[in-house]
């Protein structure tokens, strides 16, 4: 048996997770017009769909070409089949990392080692880190592989400086890892004047294939499609016709009306990208009025800096937490779920410690509980104004002031 123990503390693997944060909007008319059709889908995407993914790449300074390039139903469906397709192996991913990245390797045998991440962002493993532990793990008789990691993070919600992205990415290739980057919040950066996004794959392409979950920027979580880019060269060939392999054996394609609608926001028409833009700066507000309520509390939290959520560390409110009979992530998650009426998933999900007091808030159950009221959030040039907003905030604030006057 291996000294290192992946799991954590030997409270044993946390076997499902949260869904992506959604957007709580109701669609486009263009988008959900465009989610028709009665064909099926080729497995890997139709050349309509992989066409427009290779646009939104070549847009974003990665170029590609169609036959670099697979559409599935979802990305824990492609990174199962991007991880199966290396032919086993341990996986390396920074702790903490998405719900949905872990799973994906252990349902095929390989041991998932988490790594810890730098001071200044989460996403991607600190370079030392890294370097310390594929050593160790080799030692021990392990196999590393894979690298996965973020540069635009769930759960942290932070955006990777590009120094510690260079370092990172110049240690995965001193110890000869691919590395999947997940990408599906590229599109969400709060401010995207001030913050420079670099992608692996712009670093050291021939290492790198990129996966985009769409319900990151443009689809409901309930329509699932992810594309994936992949290396120009042998090694990027092989593993697409692997992957396309796996995808084949599970019949994971993706259903004709998601497949239109996918094509469709990939070709970024300007209702989709206005309506992203106003998405992002509803969410980055609401995002930041959260930070502060967290932060005058006593919670330790990163300015969220992309996505639809913000991570929390409540240790220093322990105290207070224990009075309550919340002494750990899943009571925590139990607590703060039923006090906020929201979901708060704990951090153990995302593989941090469950004894850490750490939990994942999202912005969506800020915007309203319904249509009228999540259009009237988005229309409105001051959200954080508008009566259910304000009270989802305020109620947010009460809950986290009764934990900090017994903590004081």
């Amino acid at each position: 048996m291996r000294r290192t123990d992946p799991e954590g503390h030997g409270h044993g693997p946390v076997r499902y997770g949260p869904p992506l944060p959604g957007q709580g909007l109701p669609l486009p008319p263009g988008l959900a017009a465009a989610a028709t059709g009665a064909h099926t889908e080729p497995i890997g995407g139709s050349p309509a769909l992989l066409d427009a993914a290779r646009g939104y790449w070549t847009r974003r300074g990665l170029p590609a070409d169609r036959h670099r390039t697979v559409a599935a139903p979802g990305a824990p469906a492609l990174l199962l089949a991007l991880t199966a397709a290396l032919g086993g192996g341990d996986v390396l991913v920074p702790r903490p990392c998405a719900a949905w990245w872990a799973p994906q390797a252990r349902l095929l045998g390989s041991t998932v080692f988490p790594v810890a991440t730098p001071a200044e962002c989460g996403g991607l493993p600190d370079p030392y880190a890294l370097l310390e532990t594929v050593r160790r793990v080799r030692a021990e008789g392990g196999d590393p592989r894979l690298l996965v990691l973020s540069v635009a993070d769930d759960p942290a919600a932070t955006v990777a400086p590009p120094e510690v992205v260079h370092e990172t990415m110049e240690a995965a290739a001193d110890e000869g890892l691919h590395v999947v980057s997940d990408e599906t919040w590229r599109d969400t950066l709060h401010d995207p004047r001030d913050t420079v996004l670099l992608s692996p794959a712009e670093m050291l392409p021939e290492r790198v294939t990129v996966l985009t979950d769409l319900a990151g920027p443009f689809l409901p979580a309930g329509w699932p499609a992810a594309i994936a880019r992949f290396p120009d060269n042998d090694t990027g060939t092989e593993m697409r016709e692997r992957v396309l392999d796996v995808l084949t054996g599970l019949g994971a394609r993706i259903a004709a009306p998601v497949a239109a609608a996918a094509a469709y926001v990939l070709d970024e028409p300007d209702e989709i990208t206005h309506r992203l833009a106003a998405s992002v700066r509803l969410h980055a507000g609401v995002a930041s009025a959260a930070h502060r309520v967290l932060v005058a509390a006593g919670a330790l939290v990163r300015p969220p800096r992309a996505g639809r959520h913000l991570y929390a560390d409540l240790g220093p409110l322990r105290s207070a937490l224990g009075a309550l009979g919340v002494g750990d992530a899943q009571e925590l998650e139990d607590f703060l779920t039923a006090r906020l009426g929201m979901p708060a998933p704990g951090g153990h999900r995302f593989g941090d410690d469950l004894g850490a007091l750490r939990v994942r808030l999202t912005t969506e159950p800020f915007l309203g509980a319904t249509d009228d009221e999540r259009m009237a959030s988005l229309g409105s040039p001051e959200p954080l104004e508008l009566p259910h907003v304000r009270s989802a905030l305020s109620l947010l604030g009460s809950t986290f002031d009764d934990l900090r006057r017994p903590s004081r």
